[in-house]
């Protein structure tokens, strides 16, 4: 139970939101994303998937905004992301993003992501490059970064 006598959400990380933890460009995206994760690892109800691992090593081996040295990357992997890596590849979930694929027409990667997120039974997927509220089955998609946007407002 949350807070409000809720029942406690499963939610899903896209690699942006990983990656944000580390692009010190978008100090507010990175507090937010940071804030987050360390929620997720805590409670035990954030996941990734081993897509989500393996797109966050590509970007921080390559991205120059990052410049991540491996041991820093494999700390972060080991410590923070295995923990809540619930979603590895199979058949099964290749075919489910093929079908959610030709079904709603996202792109295969994020097919695989949604997938991913319904194999882990979560109710939310937090994303800045899917379509922000959008439902897919019983998922919602939130983009985390909308309020820190409005934030710079005030």
């Amino acid at each position: 139970m949350n807070d409000f006598g809720q029942p406690a959400q499963r939610v899903f990380f896209d690699t942006n939101i990983v990656v944000y933890c580390f692009d010190t460009l978008e100090p507010r995206k990175q507090t937010r994303a940071k804030d987050l994760l360390a929620h997720g690892l805590n409670s035990k109800l954030g996941i990734v998937s081993y897509q989500v691992v393996q797109e966050f090593c590509n970007v921080a081996c390559k991205a120059k905004r990052l410049q991540l040295p491996q041991e820093r990357i494999l700390a972060y992997v080991n410590l923070v992301l295995q923990p809540m890596n619930q979603v590895n590849p199979s058949p099964e979930l290749i075919e489910s993003a093929l079908k959610l694929r030709s079904e709603l027409s996202f792109s295969f990667y994020d097919s695989l992501i949604i997938a991913s997120a319904t194999q882990a039974k979560c109710q939310v997927i937090y994303s800045e490059d899917m379509q922000q509220l959008q439902r897919v089955g019983s998922l919602q998609i939130v983009n985390p970064f909308l309020m820190v946007a409005d934030e710079r407002r005030e």
